[in-house]
C-alpha cells in the first residue's frame, strides 16, 4: 500500500507535527517512534506517562437485553454476569477452537456492551458479529465515529485526574463514562503496557484537542508503536497475528486464565462457544506445543520466526515475538515449544543467522505488572 492509500487516524496531522516516523500498520499510516526514540519512549512510559494513538483499533457497541447472552455464544468468557462498569478480556474462537481475534468487552449498563477489537481484524470481527448474532442484538459500528487514546504509566492517573478527578477512584478493568474537556468519553483503567493507565474513547472531532491537552502536561510524552511493542512484550502480553492466531487455541497460547470458570467443562454454562469440545479436550489431555517466555542468555535479540532447537539441534518450536527489553536491560522473547520443553529454566536455543543462541524458558511477565487494583 502507498502512503496515499493508507487510512489515517484523527491524530495523523499531529503525529507529523510532532516529528513522528510513520510506517504502514494494519492498513493505517501510524507513528512507530518520535524524535525521543523507542528506547527513551519505552522508559518514559515505565517512569512517567506515555500517550499512544490507538485509534486504528475497532470500537463496537452491542445493544439489547439479549446482547450479553448472544455474545457468549462467540467467546469462552462470562459476559452474562459481567458487572456494570467492568470489562473483561475475551477471544473470538472458531469451530476448531482457534483464536480469530482477542478483544475487550465492557458492560456500560442499559443493556449496552462496548467492544474494542484489533485493527487488522476489525472488519472481519464486525462481519462475524453481524452474521452470528446480528438478529439477536443491535450492532453499532463506531469505526468512523470514535478515536481511542491510551495514557499509560505510573503518573497517568495524576494527569487524567486533573481533567476528571473521579478517575482516581477507578481500579484496574473498571469502565465509566467520563466528561473530559466537555466531551463525553468512555474511559477504562486498563492498557497494554503492563503499567497502570487508561484507555480513552473520544469523539473523532474532539480527539486532537484532548491529545494536545494531555501532551501539554509535563509528565506526558507521545509514544509510538515501537515502544508499545517492547512494553507489551516485557509485560508478557500477546499480540494477535504474532503470539496467537486461528492456528492456535487458548490452551496452546497459555490463555486458560482467560476462559471464565463458569464457561469451562465443569462450569454452570459450560461450552456453547465455537470449538469448545477441542478446547476442553486440550485442557484435559494437554497440548503438543505451548507458548512460553524465553530469556536469551546472550545480548543477541531473537526475533519472530527464529527456529527453536534442543541440545541435539532438533527443531522444537519457533519464536513468535522477540526484541530488546529496555526495562529489563536484556533481550526477551516468547515462542511456541514442544510440551516436553515448557518447564521454567528449560535450556533451549534459537537459531539466529545460522548460529545457536542459548535461551532459558522463563515465566512471564518479564517485568512486574503494575495495574492499580485499589
Amino acid at each position: 500500500m502507498t502512503t496515499e492509500t493508507l487510512a489515517k487516524t484523527p491524530l495523523h496531522a499531529l503525529h507529523l507535527e510532532l516529528g513522528a516516523r510513520m510506517v504502514p500498520f494494519a492498513g493505517y499510516d501510524m507513528p512507530v517512534q518520535y524524535p525521543l526514540g523507542v528506547m527513551k519512549e519505552h522508559l518514559h512510559t515505565r517512569e512517567a506517562a506515555g500517550l499512544f494513538d490507538v485509534s486504528h483499533m475497532g470500537q463496537i457497541l452491542l445493544r439489547g437485553e439479549n446482547a450479553a447472552r448472544a455474545l457468549e455464544t462467540l467467546v469462552p468468557v462470562d459476559i452474562i454476569d459481567l458487572p456494570v462498569g467492568l470489562q473483561r478480556y475475551a477471544m473470538f474462537t472458531d469451530a476448531q477452537g482457534g483464536i480469530l481475534d482477542d478483544l475487550m468487552v465492557a458492560n456500560l449498563g442499559d443493556d449496552t456492551l462496548y467492544l474494542v477489537v484489533n485493527a487488522a481484524c476489525k472488519d472481519q470481527d464486525l462481519a462475524h458479529l453481524q452474521k452470528h448474532i446480528g438478529e439477536r442484538c443491535q450492532i453499532e459500528c463506531l469505526f468512523e465515529e470514535r478515536a481511542l487514546l491510551a495514557l499509560q504509566g505510573p503518573k497517568a492517573v495524576d494527569v487524567l485526574a486533573r481533567l476528571a478527578p473521579e478517575v482516581s477512584k477507578m481500579t484496574f478493568m473498571q469502565v465509566a463514562r467520563v466528561r473530559l474537556l466537555g466531551s463525553e468519553c468512555i474511559v477504562s483503567r486498563s492498557g497494554y503496557t503492563g503499567e497502570d493507565g487508561f484507555e480513552i474513547s473520544v469523539a473523532v472531532d474532539q480527539a486532537e484537542t484532548l491529545a494536545r491537552s494531555l501532551l501539554a502536561e509535563a509528565e506526558v510524552e507521545a509514544i509510538g508503536l515501537g515502544a508499545r511493542d517492547s512494553l507489551r512484550l516485557e509485560a508478557g502480553l500477546c499480540l494477535y497475528g504474532h503470539d496467537m492466531s486461528s492456528a492456535t487455541t487458548p490452551i496452546e497460547a497459555s490463555l486458560l486464565w482467560a476462559i471464565s470458570k463458569v464457561r469451562r467443562a465443569d462450569g454452570e454454562r459450560a461450552g456453547n462457544f465455537p470449538g469448545a469440545e477441542r478446547v476442553f479436550e486440550q485442557q484435559q489431555k494437554g497440548v503438543a506445543r505451548k507458548r512460553v517466555g524465553l530469556l536469551p542468555q546472550e545480548r543477541v535479540p531473537v526475533r519472530e520466526g527464529a527456529e527453536i532447537v534442543d541440545a541435539d539441534g532438533t527443531v522444537i518450536g519457533q519464536v513468535c515475538s522477540g526484541g530488546f527489553g529496555p526495562t529489563l536491560g536484556a533481550p526477551v522473547a516468547m515462542g511456541y515449544v514442544n510440551a516436553s520443553h515448557t518447564a521454567v529454566d528449560s535450556d533451549v536455543w534459537a537459531v539466529v543467522r545460522g548460529k545457536r543462541v542459548a535461551m532459558k524458558v522463563a515465566k512471564t511477565p518479564f517485568v512486574p505488572q503494575r495495574y492499580y487494583r485499589g
